[in-house]
């Protein structure tokens, strides 16, 4: 398993997960949300939705190049499209190992040439 996706899996384990739209707008709505993330395969109407949710709410927002039937696998439950983490450690450590995800990809692609 991918690193970013290993972090998402240990906030589902923690419960600091909100998984779906409807919990992760109302996570936003109760200031409990820190992260907000989309599927790359998310509707539009979906991620402006978050987009604006987490702008109002003062919270960071992110796109993220895996599927929602990736995340959902990950999270433990159907295809969401929007997820939120509930605790600012494990966003960052997501977002950290999302980023030496992609530096890894780009210096392997690098290499190969």
């Amino acid at each position: 398993m991918d690193k970013a996706l290993s972090a998402l899996g240990m906030a589902k384990k923690a419960g600091l997960l909100a998984v779906g739209g409807e919990d992760t707008l109302d996570a936003i709505r109760r200031r409990k949300a820190k992260l907000v993330i989309t599927a790359s395969d998310t509707s539009e109407a979906s991620i402006s939705r978050a987009q604006s949710s987490a702008k109002s709410g003062r919270v960071e927002y992110m796109s993220v190049p895996y599927t929602q039937f990736e995340l959902g696998t990950t999270a433990g439950r159907g295809s969401p499209g929007i997820i939120a983490f509930l605790d600012k450690g494990l966003a960052e450590a997501f977002k950290k190992k999302l980023a030496s995800n992609h530096t890894n990809t780009d210096n392997t692609k690098e290499s190969d040439a």
